[in-house]
């Protein structure tokens, strides 16, 4: 979908931009899909915070997608495309043969009208989902399951879609939006295509009100806090910290995470790149 600047009229529209909604085709969701969403705030149980700068923003309703695709062998229809607040990728709402509804992520090119099937033997086709045994070399994949049957779980997000490149033994090469190589079970399921609102990344939101709509709350700079606050704060005068990035609590920030040990590394053929992630 294309982008949409704003007139700078005020400060907080200069430099505002949004994506034009013109592959939505209804703005009211499937009630029977809807479930409630309670806030947290970024707090746990014991209603500590463990997840920082959380809180407030728009109310939301969570819609129940489909990253299972088992409906095998039974033709469904595009209804309609739908917006959702709970992720960056439009959505969609399949009518099946047998009367069920229900939501997929939305890809490249799929209109209203159309029709998607998933299983063993189906059809090349954006939409329908079959496993990745069956999936032609350089063909674009999105919503790719780790483990057979428990549904995609990886490369999910807006205009992202993962390339086949190789296929040996049990397994099939994928070339990640990340730019990672890494290999999935052949038996894995996913489906063909390039999720839809590419234009996601390009949009700035202009203002601090947006991101406090999206439940953003501030971030504070350690070195703008006193000693008793962080472990930056403090000194004569505006000083830059004096040591690397640190949480509050004296923990390194900006480094690597990831365990070596990790049971998934073992699947990673190449790691990903530094810099901006090309598809």
């Amino acid at each position: 979908m294309p982008i949409k600047k704003f007139k700078p009229m005020t400060p907080g529209t200069r430099f505002r931009s949004v994506t034009v909604f013109d592959e939505i085709t209804r703005s009211e969701p499937e009630k029977s899909l809807l479930e409630p969403i309670k806030k947290t705030g970024g707090r746990n149980h014991h209603g500590h915070i463990t997840s920082r700068r959380r809180g407030g923003g728009a109310k939301r309703q969570y819609r129940r997608i489909d990253f299972k695709r088992d409906k095998h062998g039974m033709a469904g229809k595009v209804a309609h495309v739908e917006y959702d607040p709970n992720r960056s990728a439009n959505i969609a709402l399949i009518h099946y043969e047998d009367g069920e509804k229900r939501y997929i992520l939305h890809p490249r090119g799929l209109a209203q009208g159309d029709t998607i099937v998933a299983g063993k033997g189906v059809d090349i086709r954006t939409g329908n989902c079959l496993p990745l045994s069956e999936v032609p070399l350089g063909t674009m994949v999105h919503n790719i399951e780790l483990k057979l049957g428990k549904g995609g779980q990886i490369v999910r997000a807006a205009g992202a879609g993962a390339q086949v490149v190789a296929k040996e033994g049990d397994h099939v090469t994928l070339r990640l939006p990340s730019t990672e190589v890494r290999m999935v079970r052949k038996e894995c399921f996913a489906t063909i295509g390039q999720i839809g609102n590419v234009d996601h990344d390009q949009q700035e939101l202009g203002k601090a009100g947006a991101a406090r709509w999206r439940g953003r709350r501030p971030k504070v700079r350690g070195v703008a806090m006193n000693p008793v606050d962080h472990p930056l704060g403090g000194g004569e005068g505006k000083t830059s910290g004096g040591r690397p990035p640190v949480s509050p609590w004296g923990k390194r920030e900006g480094v690597k995470t990831r365990k070596k040990k990790k049971q998934s590394n073992k699947l990673v053929v190449r790691g990903r790149k530094r810099g901006k992630a090309t598809t």
